[in-house]
């Protein structure tokens, strides 16, 4: 079932370009099984990937062995330890270069793989891509960018920061301004994205002071960057059609995303227990199956499943830690449409374009 990375190379030669992604295997609250299920699933739909898949031999070459899609398109890497949810980031770097999620993101690293997929510890992951794929000159904090369902025509917004650092200042907020236009250009493919900062009301008078810098500071490199600046949006416009992307910090992005996920499940909770109150009310269900079914697949969180890693030096997708196969797949595919667009290179060219361009800004100020 195993393959070395030049065989790999070699089919890659033999059928077209491949594009190969780090699968870390072992990170997940569904194991291992539910990672290689999502990975044969994103297999089947795409003829142009392969996976380097990281984690004891012992445990994944059977599993992969299961998925007949599979022969000839993945390359173990046995590594013996794993980092739990439980683990300090600290804790992580200091022991944790024999874990599938650090040798996962060192094969980005080594430029083996074109993006590395894990659902393993938030912080540890963060930490170890930092470590080793470094911030993008010009990038002070790096940050994580999800796809939220919304009312746009695309059917979603890009929303930044989720949870990589609580902190943000004006800088930090136009370069997450400026890596989610960049996200929403190579993701969503939106030519001229609409920005909006997250704020407590939309008049210009409320808000911190900071986000008033902010917001000058994105509205003047709108033109350059080639965006729109929509001003501020409150909580409501996140799921909304007035912006495609909505920018704030890791602290209020997080609580937002956690919201959203438990009411998208009390939704479907309450729906259930709506249609099985009567006999009369589980007939309406079933009249009403098709809607149901379409209803929970456009609320279903495992669909947009897959957090960026964006300020880095390559690309990293955090899937969520109880991913199902269907959800790793969601994020495989998210991996695969970033690393085909080039978007780790083109992320890169506009922070250095923007950084540029702010300096000289500052100079004929001085």
């Amino acid at each position: 079932m195993t393959v070395s990375t030049d065989q790999i190379g070699d089919l890659a030669r033999t059928h077209g370009k491949r594009i190969i992604l780090s699968i870390d295997a072992m990170g997940g609250d569904e194991g291992p099984a539910a990672i290689v299920a999502g990975i044969s699933r994103s297999a089947s739909k795409n003829p142009d990937l392969g996976f380097i898949v990281h984690g004891p031999a012992s445990t994944l070459e059977p599993l992969l062995a299961k998925r007949k899609n599979l022969a000839g398109l993945c390359e173990v890497r046995d590594v013996p330890d794993v980092v739990k949810m439980t683990d300090k980031p600290s804790q992580t770097l200091r022991s944790g270069k024999n874990t599938s999620m650090w040798s996962a993101v060192e094969a980005v690293r080594s430029g083996e793989a074109a993006a590395c997929v894990s659902c393993g510890n938030t912080g540890a992951l963060m930490a170890m891509s930092m470590i080793r794929l470094r911030k993008l000159p010009g990038v002070n904090r790096p940050a994580i960018g999800i796809l939220w369902p919304s009312r746009s025509v695309h059917g979603f917004n890009v929303m930044l920061d989720v949870g990589a650092d609580i902190r943000a200042d004006a800088t930090d907020l136009l370069q997450y301004a400026l890596m989610g236009v960049s996200y929403a250009r190579n993701g969503l493919n939106i030519e001229r994205p609409r920005v909006g900062l997250l704020n407590v009301g939309t008049e210009e008078h409320k808000g911190r002071n900071e986000l008033h810098e902010a917001g000058e500071l994105i509205e003047g490199q709108a033109e350059a960057a080639d965006f729109e600046y929509v001003g501020f949006v409150e909580g409501g416009d996140i799921p909304g059609d007035r912006a495609d992307v909505i920018v704030t910090d890791g602290f209020t992005g997080n609580v937002a995303l956690k919201t959203g996920e438990g009411t998208a499940s009390l939704i479907g909770d309450r729906l259930k227990e709506a249609f099985n109150y009567s006999l009369l009310s589980k007939f309406a269900a079933l009249l009403a199956l098709t809607s149901l079914k379409r209803l929970r697949q456009r609320i279903d969180p495992r669909r947009v499943n897959g957090g960026v890693f964006l300020g880095l030096n390559g690309t990293v997708v955090k899937s969520h830690g109880s991913a199902d196969a269907t959800g790793v797949d969601a994020a495989i595919n998210l991996a695969f449409r970033l690393a085909q667009s080039g978007f780790s290179d083109r992320l890169a060219k506009r922070i250095a374009a923007s950084t540029t361009a702010a300096a000289k800004s500052i100079a004929e100020e001085s």
